[in-house]
């Protein structure tokens, strides 16, 4: 007798599908009521080229190019199971519930084609049953009931318990997004992280576990939709997360680096110990607990006579505080009891053990000082105490020895070629540019060891040259470490008084967004003027598209995340080149490696920064083909220093001037 399947493993199918991708992408674009273009054509094509002959794919696709379904249609064609990852969770509802339903009727009656699909998300993104029917730990480990000592955060957890309930006996997902809305905290409520969860096997809520059937929806599925940060974890972690695949697909690609170095960084705080420690004393017949409380109180001195910003070298009573913290937390965790076979799990035992193991964890970590970390302590504020914090000091080693090594993997972005090619992204992946393929069709004797790669741009719908202007002020002074000066105020003032509004203006500081919001409102108050921060930024993009004579200005929240198309954007401001800041830790500490290393630390780090989140708050301007507008740069720098030409190599191909006087009267007519 044959042996069962096993759900975990790769997806292949029975038969071969013989249908062209391009076909298929045809038969899908036509049921969809969409135009076939070139771009869309050749990315499918491209895509289905890499998982034939397994090698990986970096394809730059230009907003409009309708790149979702170029590469969802030869995921569906793939003969064995394929992973694709967002960046964010906003995404995923985009696919789940607009492209893929719409694209699985097209096509999901073709011979061959399976069109299953799931969503798997991590742990804490779904209602936990035990939590919503048992309660929350308090400090003391005891489950407690939200009407009982939740105070005025009571009713809206009650209600999320409700609406979970509601859900379970629907059938649903469970999801966080479905969720009437709430906070961070009034969710921690009702879920909890891998650490906290008690396991299916042992939860007498784990049959109906949302996240447990996600995991089983996905396992019987061709294709699962999840986000970059799961896939660090499983990949790059080695934590499973995802049942098995055999290839990637990685969209918003452009963040990957970034998306993994947040979820291969640590925090550490005195209270965060001292609820860990607080937690445990129920469970621990020792002293244990207490030892780790008064370790607590060690770290916290030892983070307040430290100087905010990165540990060259960590001073040494933070040192010896760390490892205390570190023996008390092993200590502590070795002192748990062992659960009896056949007894019912505790979970405020599981929940409490949970948090003292993290905090050995992270501890463990800081103590170590490994040269491939970076260490820093955070300001600290009124409302926040300083926090240590710990990120690996780079992620492409990882990616390549865990991720590319063991799958084939597919990049996309509209932003991969920075300063005209794609070596600065693929080499922050893990990918050599001494392993790119010259050509499609090309062919080459590789090492073992390598991991071969094409590079292709597809280009945009968009005619750039007609439809945009790049506007860099060259007659403006350098921007300084003051903030806004009156030049730049009256410039972007001239500027949205030429458009009559119609400005979106990103800023590299909150003060400046302000000042900026500020005096706008002051020299021309007939306009609407917004700045990130008075409201929700759903409810800002609203108001911004309903009236064509408003600007709305902000920081990075709108640099990547905000979608305008049509009369309502014809300015971009961008105050100034967006590099990161002297101080940030990480950042520093990667530009001091790649010097170190014999490179150019700044064109490698910072230039590379700056030049992605430029093209990113350039590509707000142009959305459709019928979009025209400015993007308005008020740093001189872009014209006048040496590494301006690789900045503007990375940008859209808009007509450049340096004119004011070209643009003023630019946005005059625009505006009819």
């Amino acid at each position: 007798m044959d042996p069962a399947p096993d759900p975990s493993a790769p997806r292949s199918r029975v038969l071969p599908v013989t249908t062209p991708v391009s076909d298929l992408l045809s038969t899908a674009v036509a049921a969809l009521g969409g135009q076939q273009r070139d771009g869309q054509v050749a990315m499918a094509e491209a895509v289905a080229t890499a998982f034939a002959e397994k090698q990986h794919l970096l394809v730059q696709a230009g907003t409009g190019t309708g790149k979702s379904l170029g590469y969802l249609v030869p995921a569906l064609l793939h003969d064995r199971r394929v992973v694709v990852a967002t960046a964010t969770l906003a995404l995923q509802p985009q696919l789940v519930e607009r492209d893929l339903p719409r694209l699985v009727k097209a096509v999901g009656t073709v011979p061959g084609v399976d069109a299953s699909y799931a969503v798997l998300k991590g742990r804490s993104n779904y209602a936990c049953l035990h939590r919503v029917r048992q309660g929350a730990p308090d400090d003391q480990g005891e489950l407690i009931q939200a009407e009982a000592a939740l105070g005025s955060m009571g009713k809206k957890v009650l209600e999320l318990r409700e609406w979970a309930e509601q859900v379970a006996e629907d059938g649903g997902t469970g999801e966080r997004d479905e969720a009437p809305r709430h906070t961070e905290r009034e969710w921690r409520q009702v879920a909890v992280s891998a650490r906290e969860c008690l396991g299916a096997s042992k939860c007498q809520f784990g049959e109906e576990c949302f996240a447990e059937r996600a995991k089983e929806k996905a396992q019987r599925s061709h294709l699962i939709v999840t986000n970059h940060s799961l896939l660090a974890i499983d990949a790059v972690e080695g934590i499973p997360m995802i049942p098995d695949y055999d290839a990637v697909i990685i969209d918003e690609a452009h963040e990957l680096a970034a998306r993994v170095t947040q979820a291969a960084t640590d925090e550490l705080w005195a209270a965060e110990v001292e609820r860990a420690a607080r937690r445990s004393v129920r469970h621990v017949d020792g002293s244990e607990g207490d030892d780790l409380a008064d370790a607590a109180d060690a770290l916290r001195s030892a983070v307040a006579e430290a100087r905010p910003g990165r540990f060259e070298r960590i001073p040494e009573d933070l040192a010896d505080a760390l490892a205390l913290v570190r023996d008390a937390a092993r200590a502590c965790v070795s002192a748990f009891p062992k659960a009896e076979q056949g007894s019912d799990p505790d979970p405020a035992l599981t929940q409490a053990k949970g948090m003292v193991q993290e905090v050995f964890t992270t501890a463990e970590r800081m103590a170590a000082a490994s040269e491939s970390d970076v260490l820093w302590r955070t300001e600290g504020s009124d409302r926040m105490p300083p926090v240590l914090c710990i990120a690996p000091l780079q992620v492409w080693g990882q990616m390549r020895d865990k991720l590319l090594a063991d799958n084939t993997v597919v990049m996309t972005s509209a932003t991969l070629m920075l300063g005209g090619d794609f070596s600065s992204v693929a080499t922050s992946v893990g990918l050599k540019p001494s392993e790119q393929l010259a050509a499609p069709s090309a062919s080459a004797t590789v090492a073992p060891d390598a991991q071969p790669w094409r590079g292709l741009d597809v280009g945009s719908p968009f005619d750039y040259s007609r439809q945009g202007i790049l506007y860099v002020a060259r007659h403006l002074p350098p921007p300084g470490r003051d903030g806004l000066g009156k030049a730049q105020l009256d410039e972007i003032t001239e500027l949205v008084d030429a458009a009559e509004g119609r400005t979106l203006g990103l800023f590299s500081s909150r003060r400046a967004a302000e000042a900026a919001a500020e005096h706008v409102r002051s020299a021309l108050p007939h306009l609407t003027t917004l700045a990130q921060g008075e409201a929700q930024l759903p409810e800002l993009a609203r108001q911004f598209v309903e009236d064509p004579h408003t600007c709305l200005f902000g920081t990075l929240g709108l640099w990547q995340g905000l979608d305008v198309p049509g009369d309502t954007c014809q300015l971009v401001i961008i105050d100034r080149i967006p590099f990161p800041r002297p101080d940030d830790p990480l950042m520093s500490a990667r530009q001091k490696a790649a010097d170190q290393a014999g490179g150019n630390g700044f064109m490698q780090v910072a230039a590379t920064h700056a030049a992605l989140l430029l093209a990113q708050g350039a590509g707000r301007l142009i959305r459709t083909t019928s979009d025209r507008g400015v993007v308005a740069v008020l740093d001189p720098r872009l014209a006048t220093a040496r590494y301006g030409s690789f900045l503007k190599a990375s940008l859209p191909p808009m007509w450049p001037t340096t004119d004011p006087a070209v643009v003023r009267s630019a946005l005059t007519r625009l505006r009819g």
